[in-house]
């Protein structure tokens, strides 16, 4: 399970925390413009935008969980269990393989608006990558500066919907989350005055109880109104380095800790690795479970006009400095 988010401040932030209960080597992964790229059904593409993000490499492939192209427009993949559907090929539409969505659009497009006549069009075929790579059940956040989609493949046929919120999870279907929000418009940051009854003067006994009843477990729908509230809310300077900080510490309230979230027998699901990335300079900083120091590539320092991908191993080593 994850959450996602696309956070404003001077600049623009969109990341996530990936929650598994095993890796599959993922690297930091820039795609130079000159790549090429051979879609299974929707043709080749042999120069494009460059991009960076989080990707397995596999046959020379980048698999891509999240990513940003240079002209700012992002893209994350989360799990959607028993609820994303890919069907046969269509005949007029836009073909793709579920892992060939993210390449497709940071390839082509330069922000939400220009995606989005391409993403009406897009037909999600049920075609893995490999055989030991079966389908995964996606939804998808496509976010620029100014704007913020949600695109879910369901039965009935592609759901787009406009995220004002700017956060994603899991399940429900991301309408039902919005609806479920609502039951929890009574938090504020402020504490409560009481309306318990005239005949009953209550005293706020701490500070933040404007916020009792915010959920606090790991739960899909919880972790949407959890995130929601503190990245709607949330305050920061905005530099670069309190707005990425800011964007961590929103992430960490929707982390999973190990032992916590059991999938099957002793084997638990937890964050194997936080992103933010600033989608106007195409820098990725990232976390792992293991290290809590934020760790940065930056785009643009590498040759975007290369034809091979350009990957960076994670730092997976917890860092300690001793001030003694």
């Amino acid at each position: 399970m994850c959450t996602a988010i696309s956070f404003k401040a001077k600049d623009h932030y969109f990341g996530r925390n990936l929650d598994l209960y095993y890796n599959y080597n993922e690297k930091v992964t820039i795609t130079p413009k000159n790549f090429p790229f051979e879609f299974k059904l929707a043709g080749k593409k042999r120069s494009h935008f460059a991009f960076i993000g989080m990707a397995t490499v596999e046959e020379n492939y980048p698999l891509y969980y999240d990513a940003v192209n240079e002209k700012g427009l992002a893209v994350a993949a989360l799990n959607f269990p028993d609820n994303a559907f890919y069907g046969d090929e269509e005949v007029g539409k836009i073909n793709l393989s579920p892992f060939e969505l993210i390449p497709y659009l940071l390839s082509n497009f330069k922000s939400v608006d220009d995606a989005l006549p391409a993403i009406k069009n897009i037909n999600l075929v049920n075609l893995k990558f490999s055989d030991k790579l079966p389908v995964s059940p996606l939804h998808f956040i496509i976010s620029d500066k100014n704007r913020s989609l949600v695109v879910e493949p369901m039965r009935e046929g592609i759901k787009i919907f406009d995220n004002k919120i700017g956060v994603l999870t899991n399940n429900p279907p991301f309408d039902i989350q919005l609806l479920l929000l609502q039951n929890f418009s009574s938090l504020s940051v402020k504490n409560p005055k009481s309306a318990f009854s005239p005949a009953i003067k209550h005293e706020p006994y701490s500070l933040g109880m404007g916020a009792m009843g915010l959920p606090g477990d790991l739960s899909s729908p919880s972790r949407f109104v959890r995130a929601a509230f503190s990245k709607l809310n949330s305050v920061c300077n905005g530099d670069e380095e309190s707005a990425v900080g800011q964007f961590f510490h929103i992430l960490g309230l929707v982390e999973q800790i190990k032992g916590v979230t059991e999938v099957k027998d002793k084997l638990f699901e937890y964050t194997l690795y936080s992103s933010c990335m600033n989608t106007l300079k195409g820098i990725y900083y990232y976390t792992t479970y293991a290290n809590r120091s934020i760790t940065a590539v930056d785009m643009r320092k590498e040759n975007l006009d290369s034809d091979e991908l350009i990957t960076f191993d994670l730092l997976r080593s917890e860092k300690i400095t001793f001030q003694n």
